[in-house]
């Protein structure tokens, strides 16, 4: 039965999610599997991924072959290395101690550069917020600097159109006065005519 190291998909539309299983190669992608070896999301950067070392070890010596990307991510966690460490070992050219210590000083290397990538990409997006952020309040500057002389605009306005509308009162109810004066002789004539 040939064995694959591949990768098994879950999650949802467009935010997938994989388990890294070993299963047999003539088995569906998302079907029946022998062992679950670990975990990786690509959703957030950089990619999450868990992953039982030994236990993939042990199905690599066995003869499991690991697809592609499979090969990459095992790559990447140090699996590909510890599996050639072992193979020294076997040949006799170093002792387990010094392959222990050499796998060690490589996953400190890589986790100090995982943690590094981790940093400039957080410090990218506080600078990217604090942008954002000096942005939002120059607009909000301004548009308090264009609010502040409509508003005083407005309030000169309505004092001189209370102060304008006054004198019209007064102005109307004088004309309807000299309007009722007017009227009222002409009223009286045609009263006298009929």
């Amino acid at each position: 039965m040939p064995v694959k190291i591949r990768l098994q998909r879950h999650g949802k539309k467009g935010k997938p999610f994989y388990w890294i299983v070993a299963a047999d190669s003539r088995s569906k992608r998302d079907g029946k599997y022998l062992e679950k070896l670990g975990t990786y999301n690509p959703n957030v950067n950089p990619a999450e991924i868990n992953l039982d070392i030994d236990g993939t070890v042990q199905w690599l010596n066995n003869g499991a072959q690991p697809t592609d990307t499979a090969r990459a991510i095992l790559s990447y966690k140090g699996v590909m290395l510890k599996k050639h460490l072992a193979g020294g070992v076997k040949k006799g050219a170093f002792t387990e101690e010094q392959a222990e210590e050499k796998f060690n000083a490589w996953l400190e290397g890589k986790s100090k550069e995982v943690e590094s990538k981790r940093t400039v990409l957080s410090d990218a997006q506080d600078k990217v917020k604090a942008e954002a952020f000096a942005a939002e309040k120059a607009v909000n500057e301004q548009r308090i600097a264009d609010a502040t002389p409509v508003v005083e605009v407005v309030e000169e306005v309505v004092v001189k159109s209370v102060t304008e509308e006054a004198p019209k009162k007064e102005t109307i109810d004088d004309a309807a006065a000299e309007a009722a004066e007017e009227v009222a002789p002409v009223a009286e004539a045609k009263e006298e005519e009929k």
